[in-house]
């Protein structure tokens, strides 16, 4: 087997897992017949693409929106997206720790880097998706998490996604649900570090803690606030 393939499906079946504790997490917990359905599923997709003689090209997309915990649950539970990974990018220090970037002086963001497959989603689609998880208008970070390790941005991989994310930021000022000024910044990219191994897929190994940081950080009420039956979707 291509070993590019062997490591697609190797993602794909990870992801796919995540994706059924993900129900769990939500509280959506699937029935057995369910669950076993999805592996079926993507078994039979893995050998699909296991005879595929074509490989097609992933594609990344960066987005900070505060603590990157709560930026991957949204992307992982699109279609298309391969892998989500929790990390800092925009600053100056070469794989600088949590700690360190927590503390100030990197110049890093919190972000979340998406890899996604771009035959099946769009990046358009994953621009709605960080826009409707984030408070555009707050300027000193992101919920109740503040400073400059939190302020939103997006990265742009190509000039296609700086013309895309540009296009939405315009549309936003004019549609928007608030008539305020906008604090989300798109920047080049330049780097990204993953941070710790603790850090990934965080609402799946301490699904308590993450809901109970989410509802006293009040992500939620002002997404809802914001965005409406279109939060965080």
């Amino acid at each position: 087997m291509n070993p590019v393939a062997h490591s697609r499906i190797g993602r794909r079946w990870a992801r796919g897992l995540r994706r059924i504790r993900a129900w769990a997490v939500g509280g959506v917990a699937p029935t057995c017949a369910v669950a076993l359905a999805a592996l079926l599923a993507l078994s039979l997709s893995g050998a699909a693409l296991a005879s595929s003689t074509e490989e097609r090209e992933l594609a990344r997309a960066t987005f900070a929106g505060g603590c990157f915990w709560c930026m991957e649950p949204p992307y992982d539970r699109l279609d298309g997206v391969i892998e989500t990974i929790s990390g800092f990018s925009g600053g100056h220090v070469s794989n600088p720790s949590y700690e360190q970037v927590v503390r100030g002086g990197t110049g890093h963001l919190e972000v979340v880097q998406v890899i996604f497959d771009p035959e099946v989603v769009d990046y358009q689609r994953l621009l709605e998706v960080f826009w409707r998880n984030i408070d555009p208008y707050q300027a000193d970070g992101q919920f109740c998490d503040r400073g400059e390790m939190y302020r939103s941005a997006i990265f742009f991989h190509d000039d296609e996604q700086e013309h895309l994310a540009r296009e939405s930021l315009v549309n936003l000022k004019n549609n928007g649900p608030e008539s305020g000024p906008i604090d989300t910044r798109i920047l080049p990219f330049q780097a990204f570090y993953a941070a710790e191994e603790y850090h990934q897929g965080y609402y799946l190994k301490n699904p308590v803690r993450y809901r109970y940081y989410r509802w006293r950080c009040g992500r939620d009420q002002r997404l809802e606030q914001l965005w409406g039956e279109q939060a965080g979707s």
